[in-house]
């Protein structure tokens, strides 16, 4: 339980189970396994109660690169916290293969890398940077469901 122990020196916790809204159903896994991959659903960032986590909006707009990168941050955590509760233990991680970030921004904002780092940043924190490391995209659309600043979806490798 190496992964849980630095997430613990670090501060962090990981979320509960995402609190779904009220008449939305969600008709896939958040995390899928097969063979020795985990493939993660897009998930958002979650207060530690599974709720989602504030601010919603758009970078260039109503929300700063600083607060997308906090966001992404609690969306790694959000990540983290399913493939716990599908994996049994995060030190089953061996590899992070790939991450696709998503940032709900206007159309003139181009630092969607600087906010999905917050993201990429805690794993390889985590991780090392052997095992964290990942080749990623960070792109901007238009809308995210429920306003989410961000949405991160990704693979990895597992034991």
């Amino acid at each position: 339980m190496k992964i849980e122990a630095k997430l613990s020196e670090m501060g962090l916790v990981l979320p509960e189970p995402i609190k779904i809204p009220e008449g939305l159903v969600l008709p896939f896994s958040f995390v899928r396994v097969r063979g020795n991959r985990a493939y993660i659903s897009g998930h958002g960032a979650q207060n530690a109660d599974g709720s989602l986590a504030t601010p919603f909006g758009k970078l260039g707009a109503d929300i700063t690169i600083e607060q997308g990168y906090e966001a992404a941050k609690l969306t790694a955590l959000s990540i983290l916290g399913s493939l716990k509760h599908e994996l049994g233990d995060l030190d089953r991680v061996t590899a992070w293969l790939r991450l696709f970030g998503m940032v709900n921004c206007t159309p003139d904002f181009d630092k969607q890398p600087a906010v999905i780092n917050g993201c990429s940043d805690l794993i390889i924190a985590l991780y090392g940077a052997d095992i964290g490391a990942h080749s990623r995209s960070a792109v901007g659309m238009s809308s995210l469901p429920f306003g989410m600043t961000v949405e991160i979806e990704g693979e990895v490798e597992i034991d």
